[in-house]
């Protein structure tokens, strides 16, 4: 499943992902922003992992928002605009 989101005034957020037994697996965010440091992706996307596919935005945000380490800075994107694109990926599975 794929979704995406362009931040107002930010940059575009991009999710790729599957759904096992009614969970968020194989997540992959991407896009044209930027994280400090980079390897902040990889706890981006293990905080997604493993969430309900039925999981609401703004606790996808706030699983993103405790995974990631004090002092990780974003730039262009935000962990609500994250969980848009997750919901946009699910709902449009869901309608394909």
């Amino acid at each position: 499943m794929h979704g995406e989101y362009k931040m107002p005034g930010g940059k575009l957020i991009v999710v790729d992902l599957g759904i096992e037994n009614g969970c968020l697996a194989n997540v992959q965010v991407s896009g044209d922003f930027f994280l400090e440091p980079d390897d902040a992706l990889h706890a981006i996307d293990a905080a997604l992992e493993g969430h309900g596919a039925g999981a609401e935005e703004h606790v996808l945000a706030a699983a993103v928002r405790a995974r990631l380490a004090p002092g990780v800075m974003m730039y262009g994107i935000s962990p609500e605009a994250i969980a848009i694109a997750v919901r946009r990926a699910i709902d449009q599975g869901a309608h394909a």
